[in-house]
């Protein structure tokens, strides 16, 4: 029911609660008063009247197809926030929600697209956009883009957003079996050793650890060209799929790798701290010791000669 049919029933309600001449109560100073019931009666009518006029005239401050828009957005924005909520432990946002985050942006898209060509007869960017200060549209899909780039999902899709790209996807099957691998010697471990031995589980799943690590060190290596050293980041779902890997790894099993330079190390290493023992020995060996011979002079000699005779005489 539209503002002037309400309008043009309300005189006849009026009237109709004038025309009331009995039902009125007795008060305690003596006077009379409307029932309760009526009171409540027409509160309710007022309030639905109210609503009625408000919620018609909000609506006629947007157009069919800005409410079409906004309810596209708003619903794209539910879903991308659940799927954000849901995959945020174990971190799987860049390949549980890419499909939630295209479809929340190209809503969003929709609205700003009239931004620069704003008319009277389709001010849906302007309404929906620039209307008030809160700005709530602006707000939220600053903060789904910036989470997706805190995130850094680009890194693990592909170029238009359309799925995981090869090497996420080669990551994450290294990853799976590596947890696979986990979960079945330690099964078999549990039946056979005891509480805190895990030497089945290292000695069977080592290779494909070391298979895992060097994937992501090499995604890591691709990352850092041409981007800083505090931009270089993989995305989020990789990072903490290697970062739960190497905990099993390390802390709960207490399993290592050897280092593959390890070898050549020592033994660069052993050879600077034996050059000096070298150095010495070979002085020693190869060096002549001399004899040091005194020559006397002949004036020295003639002179302790007559110093000899004098001596004598004497």
């Amino acid at each position: 029911m539209g503002p002037a049919a309400l309008l043009l029933l309300l005189p006849g309600a009026l009237l109709g609660l004038c025309s009331v001449g009995s039902g009125w109560e007795e008060s305690a100073s003596g006077g009379r008063r409307r029932p309760l019931s009526w009171e409540l009666l027409e509160a309710a009518d007022l309030a639905s009247l109210g609503s009625g006029l408000a919620g018609d005239l909000l609506d006629a401050q947007l157009e069919p197809e800005c409410r079409e828009l906004l309810a596209a957005f708003a619903n794209s924005s539910a879903t991308l926030t659940g799927c954000l909520a849901r995959s945020a432990r174990p971190v799987r946002l860049c390949q549980n929600c890419y499909r939630q985050f295209r479809d929340a942006t190209e809503q969003y898209e929709n609205i700003a697209r009239v931004v620069g060509n704003v008319t009277k007869s389709n001010p849906c960017a302007k309404s929906l956009l620039m209307s008030d200060r809160l700005q709530i549209v602006v707000v939220l899909d600053k903060f789904f883009n910036d989470t997706w780039q805190k995130a850094n999902c680009a890194s693990c899709l592909k170029n238009n957003s359309e799925g995981l790209s090869n090497s996420t996807e080669m990551f994450l099957a290294l990853f799976n079996e590596s947890l696979a691998c986990f979960e079945h010697n330690l099964q078999r471990q549990e039946d056979n050793a005891p509480p805190g031995n895990y030497t089945e589980v290292c000695k069977k799943c080592n290779v494909t650890y070391e298979k895992l690590n060097a994937m992501y060190n090499a995604m890591q290596e691709s990352e850092k060209k041409g981007e800083s050293e505090e931009q270089a980041h993989l995305c989020i779902d990789v990072e903490d799929a290697m970062n739960i890997t190497r905990r099993l790894w390390s802390m709960t099993f207490n399993c290592s790798v050897p280092c593959s330079d390890t070898v050549p190390v020592i033994a660069v290493s052993s050879f600077i701290l034996f050059l000096p023992v070298v150095f010495y020995l070979s002085s020693f060996l190869h060096s002549k010791q001399k004899k040091r011979i005194l020559f006397l002079p002949k004036r020295i000699q003639s002179n302790a000669n007559f110093v000899n005779i004098q001596d004598k005489c004497n």
